[in-house]
């Protein structure tokens, strides 16, 4: 008996689009997203350009999720793989690894944090849950700030302290969340507000729910820039001005830089760097773009912070040489190349030529972002309402020119997510731009205001 025929799936369009998806269907859960009316294969890619099963070719401005943060297939990636796959691909963490002491010195030293020490996880997911267990041990308490409209990950705990219910499935959670204003610049009571009188209301807000709070806060967490949340950032200065509230309580500052680190937003290494008025974090989590794909995150604390654990602990994956060797060559690669520099010089290129061919359309209410991370927030005409069948349209429009791009927003948005590699060219970038502005002006309500 064949392989298929012991699995009944002997179907002879097994290898067909349709099939795929039926199978994907029949065996994963309902509720994993997955893009397009007719979902695309992906096989493989170079540089910013990824190929689907149909042989059909894509510029690729969403990374995989802001994941393919330098290129697809890069040449020090692969090689890096490659040579260490053929010495050892695991150990875990119970014997000294020196692909993962060589990446965590580098993160360490790049983190800004004094006195760091590194850990690293598989995911963002899991670097945001050791954050939480780190706070809450030190500070012996359960309770948690964290901003309205933020996403940090799909765990039981991590999906407690996300803000966007569209991607909160439960409100049971071990931690005590209290939300405050922030985070989302363009909408909310604070929306008409000067960029300092914003910061001032923040803090009060701030101040007023730490009034309300039972004991000890543990930690705020914030996304500097949020991602899931539409892109969207607080003036410069908010979370400094955050941290002087924070610091006469003894509460511990975390920046979720899972989408915003490794210089993604151009102007800055890191997103806190935005707001580092008043010090460094007391503890940093990244994941994404570090791996190119490999399966990295990690968390970066202040020693007395990371060290507070009183029980053993190892890692069976986080820190596996295989990926160590492929964060350490991507990073390597991102610091000789500039490519912080690049995401300043192309990305702010990108987001003048897509604010001027948003110029006019009706269903754009804003053009906004930093670096190679930008947001068109879309609405529906005349009324300023959420527009999620226009970002599916344009979204399908986009694929159909040949361009990738991503959606989020909160309960009251609806954005495109543009987050290409980090070194898009400038023709790339003018590329895209052609075919995003095609795609806005054919969905049904992309007309532009006479």
């Amino acid at each position: 008996m064949s392989s298929s025929d012991a699995t009944g799936s002997g179907d002879a369009n097994r290898g067909t689009l349709a099939a795929l998806h039926t199978r994907h269907q029949a065996v994963l859960p309902d509720w994993l997203a997955v893009y397009y009316q007719r979902p695309i294969e992906i096989t493989h890619g170079e540089g910013r350009h990824v190929w689907d099963a149909e042989g059909n070719r894509y510029l690729d401005f969403f990374g995989g999720i802001l994941t393919t943060m330098t290129a697809h297939a890069l040449p020090e990636v692969t090689k890096a793989i490659s040579e260490q796959a053929g010495r050892i691909l695991h150990t875990s963490t119970l014997y000294l690894d020196r692909p993962m002491v060589d990446l965590a010195e580098r993160v360490a030293t790049l983190s800004g944090i004094p006195d760091p020490r590194v850990f690293f996880t598989t995911s963002g997911t899991e670097a945001n849950d050791t954050a939480l267990l780190l706070a809450t041990t030190y500070r012996r308490s359960n309770q948690i700030l964290a901003m309205r409209n933020s996403y940090h990950g799909r765990s039981f705990s991590a999906v407690g302290i996300t803000g966007n219910r569209g991607w909160s499935p439960t409100s049971l959670s071990p931690l005590q969340t209290l939300y405050v204003h922030g985070g989302v610049r363009t909408r909310g009571p604070f929306a008409g507000l000067s960029d300092g009188e914003f910061i001032k209301a923040c803090v009060a807000d701030l101040e007023d729910v730490l009034g309300q709070a039972h004991g000890n806060v543990a930690a705020l967490i914030a996304e500097p820039v949020q991602g899931v949340g539409g892109f969207t950032s607080p003036p410069d200065g908010l979370f400094a001005a955050f941290r002087e509230v924070l610091d006469r309580h003894g509460i511990l500052w975390i920046t979720d830089e899972v989408q915003t680190g490794w210089g993604r937003t151009g102007d800055h290494f890191w997103g806190w760097q935005a707001h580092d008025r008043s010090g460094p974090p007391d503890i940093l989590t990244f994941a994404k773009g570090i791996g190119n794909g490999m399966s990295i995150g990690g968390v970066v604390a202040r020693a007395e912070v990371m060290n507070c654990l009183g029980a053993n602990s190892i890692s069976t994956f986080g820190g596996s040489p295989i990926t160590m060797a492929a964060g350490l060559a991507n990073l390597t690669h991102l610091v000789e190349h500039d490519l912080q520099g690049n995401a300043r010089r192309v990305g702010g290129l990108l987001i003048e030529r897509l604010r001027a061919a948003c110029a006019g359309l009706d269903t754009v209410r804003e053009v906004r972002g930093r670096g190679l991370m930008i947001g068109i927030e879309l609405v529906e005409p005349g009324t300023g309402d959420p527009y999620p069948e226009g970002a599916s349209a344009v979204l399908e429009a986009a694929r159909e020119g040949g361009l990738l791009i991503g959606k989020g927003g909160g309960h009251n948005s609806s954005v495109l997510r543009i987050a290409p590699p980090l070194s898009l060219t400038v023709a790339e970038a003018e590329e895209g731009a052609e075919i995003l502005e095609a795609a806005l002006k054919t969905t049904r309500s992309g007309r532009s205001v006479s």
